[in-house]
Formats: C-alpha cells, structure tokens, sequence
C-alpha cells in the first residue's frame, strides 16, 4: 500500500519504479486522461496505445492488446505494465468481470504488472452497469 498525496504522485512513483529506460513501454488505452502518457514522457519511457473498441461501448478487445503489445515488442521496445481504467476516463465504460478477467490472464502471461486506475468507481451513470474492482478478479486468478 502506497499513501500518496493524490493520483499524479501515485502514478509517477509507480511508473519510476517500472521504466528503466528509453525501451520500456507501459500499454495505455486510447482515448485516456492524459497523466500516463506525460509521465511517461517526462520519465523517458514509451506509452503503448492500445485502441478501445467503440462499438463494444468502449471496451477492451484482447486482440488489440495482442496486436499493440506484438508491434511494441518488434519494434525492440519491453513492455512493462498496462493502465486499465475501469470505468474510463474519458468515456465512461464500465468493465464486466469477464473482461477484467481476460486482461489479468493476458497481463500474467506477457508478464506485466497492471495498474488499475479505479478512482471513477462512484460515477456509474449507467443502471445496467455495475462497476467490478480488479482486485478480487486478480485474487480469484491467482488460486
């Protein structure tokens, strides 16, 4: 547990201890609140994009993750973590269990940690939605 005086701190402290150098990458979804992106600048490291699926209300697709990870990687870059933000910021997609599933089984296998960018969690504006947290997802995972 990191206690830190908002999410700007948090994200450069993790992010310094992920980026190594100029050839590390952390996947970020596309759109997304542009803190990563900058920090990533500023830290030398190189932001990943991986595109949301508009037609799926903005989701993750696992073969977009595939194809931005496997480009990344051709290109001599090493990944190092992926940024979900669930619900997103900006466009307010809200994450099914299923989903969340999939990218922590994708991120155990390519060997990323995963930054899990919850801070919306309260600003659901959907009654059909119902925000599912990674952490317990990861736990489940894991057995």
């Amino acid at each position: 547990v990191f206690l830190t005086d908002g999410a700007s701190a948090a994200v450069k402290m993790v992010l310094q201890l992920l980026v190594r150098g100029p050839e590390d990458g952390v996947l970020l979804p596309i759109p997304q609140y542009p803190l990563y992106s900058a920090t990533l600048t500023l830290l030398g490291g190189q932001p990943v994009g991986y595109y949301l699926d508009e037609k799926a209300g903005w989701g993750i697709n696992l073969e977009e993750l595939e194809r931005s990870i496997s480009e990344f990687r051709k290109s001599g870059g090493t990944p190092r973590a992926i940024v979900v933000i669930n619900p997103g910021n900006p466009t307010g997609q809200v994450l099914s269990a299923e989903v969340i599933g999939s990218v922590l089984r994708f991120a155990e296998r390519e060997g990323l940690a995963v930054l899990a960018d919850e801070v919306y969690q309260d600003n659901i504006h959907s009654d059909d939605k119902t925000f599912v947290s990674m952490s317990p997802q990861n736990t489940e995972i894991g057995r």
